[in-house]
């Protein structure tokens, strides 16, 4: 059972389009181009999935059709396999109607939906949810309708007692994928004679001190006249948060700051210290295959849309996958994790469809039958996967690690959104990248210069969002 749940924690993630995002935008250095498995219309194998008794019909008299606003469609592309979710969401009488909206204009449609009585029912929960757009009541508590006690939810208390105001949850956890992983060239790693990261891993081996070791050999060992790096992607947050720290915590219903922390200082000077050494290739590549294939980087971050359906790997190449390393420090096993849910928006009178939805998705991670469904009909859109990079994918994303949310990405728009500034990057997202940028005067930042240029605007923002909480009605 735990294997299996596993397997869908990775898949959902892929199969739903839920790539990890800066500052709540898809748009971002961290985003999904959406060209996944989902999108594709090549003609896949049908996969059959059973009905299940355990989940009610929707009653003949309520509303059965949910309105979804968001940038995919929830129905299947032509000639793909319908998702084990909404086979079970129609099975049960329900059926869900597509509001486009760009990822751009996906937050100011929903504001002006919700402030016109034209709301739609479900929202796709993207780190601005909260606090931030829950104070604005863009969005209605669950509990009316999730019951965390029962045996379907109750793996999710701990995740979603992290986001409850006023004694309300606002988030009902589907499933958790990790967020991004290291991709790189099994050719070059054997050409150049390095120690394999995927055995290193396999023997609890692989960290920050193993990987340091691989880009320094990598990038010291270029031929002359060449330019080699150890990395490019989207990876300075994840390995930040590989400590088990964030730059926000909530505690006791207050957000505090945590700039001052010593592991967040400590994995700081770690990425100063890869800059400083040459090993950062800062272009945006896109897809793994764009990253790899000149050969002269040797490890691609990003999530898993960069290496599934369209981006996926071809026959000819040999591309491996293995977790963020972790902090040879910590104490635990922690993931920066994306987190599927559908937010219930505010205004929404689908009572029993959203709750009918919620139950579909949730018994699709959990009942060993719809997880095998669901891996099939992953292998099935991406057959260049082999049985290793999926089982890391699906080990990265399991219970074994505590994922990792940090509240900073959610809490206003001068610290979180990223239009707030004139070079488009959230303060909270500069702290996790720019410690090795350089300042207006073309001064490398350092941690300390770092955080003390936005400790008091992060302090202010803070200090604005408390008192908005003490205040929240809900």
């Amino acid at each position: 059972m735990k294997t299996n749940k596993k397997l869908l924690a990775m898949l959902t993630a892929v199969m739903t389009v839920f790539g990890v995002t800066a500052c709540g935008s898809s748009s971002s250095s961290g985003s999904s181009t959406e060209t996944t498995a989902e999108t594709t219309t090549t003609t896949q194998k049908p996969v059959a999935v059973s009905d299940t008794s355990a989940i009610d019909s929707i009653d003949e008299n309520a509303q059965k059709d949910l309105v979804w606003m968001g940038t995919y469609d929830l129905n299947p592309a032509k000639g793909a396999n319908k998702s084990v979710e909404m086979t079970l969401f129609n099975n049960k009488g329900g059926t869900i109607t597509w509001k486009v909206v760009t990822d751009s204009e996906k937050f100011s449609s929903l504001a002006t939906a919700v402030i016109s009585n034209d709301a739609p029912d479900i929202f796709k929960y993207e780190w601005l949810a909260f606090p931030s757009q829950v104070l604005k009541n863009m969005y209605q508590p669950v509990d009316d309708i999730v019951n965390f006690d029962d045996p379907l939810w109750v793996e999710t208390k701990d995740t979603a007692d992290q986001f409850v105001l006023n004694n309300k949850h606002y988030v009902a956890p589907i499933s958790f994928s990790v967020g991004t992983l290291f991709m790189y060239d099994q050719n070059v790693i054997e050409s150049e004679n390095l120690d394999d990261p995927y055995e290193l891993y396999t023997k609890g081996e692989w960290n920050w001190d193993t990987w340091y070791n691989l880009m320094d050999k990598f990038v010291t060992s270029a031929p002359d006249g060449e330019t080699r790096f150890g990395i490019n992607g989207w990876f300075q947050p994840q390995i930040i948060q590989q400590t088990g720290k964030t730059m926000i915590t909530y505690e006791n219903g207050e957000f505090k700051n945590n700039l001052n922390d010593a592991d967040i200082e400590r994995a700081e000077n770690l990425l100063y210290e890869i800059s400083k050494n040459g090993m950062i290739q800062g272009d945006w590549k896109g897809g793994a295959r764009n990253a790899l294939i000149e050969e002269d980087i040797l490890f691609y971050c990003m999530g898993p849309w960069a290496l599934t359906g369209n981006n996926g790997p071809q026959e000819t190449d040999n591309y491996k996958v293995v977790p963020v390393p972790p902090d040879p420090r910590a104490t635990g096993k922690y993931m920066t994790s994306d987190m599927m849910a559908y937010m219930w928006v505010k205004g929404s009178t689908a009572k029993e469809a959203v709750k009918t939805w919620y139950e579909c998705c949730r018994i699709a991670n959990t009942e060993p039958e719809y997880l095998e469904n669901s891996k099939e009909i992953f292998l099935n859109a991406n057959p260049a996967w082999d049985e290793e990079m999926y089982q890391v994918l699906a080990d990265a994303s399991s219970g074994e690690y505590k994922q990792i949310f940090d509240y900073g990405y959610g809490i206003s728009p001068t610290l979180s959104d990223d239009g707030a500034s004139a070079d488009g990057s959230c303060v909270t997202r500069k702290l996790y990248e720019k410690v090795y940028s350089a300042d207006e005067n073309g001064t490398p930042y350092t941690w300390t210069s770092l955080r003390g240029t936005y400790e008091s605007i992060v302090n202010n923002e803070l200090k604005q969002i408390n008192d908005a909480v003490k205040s929240f009605k809900g």
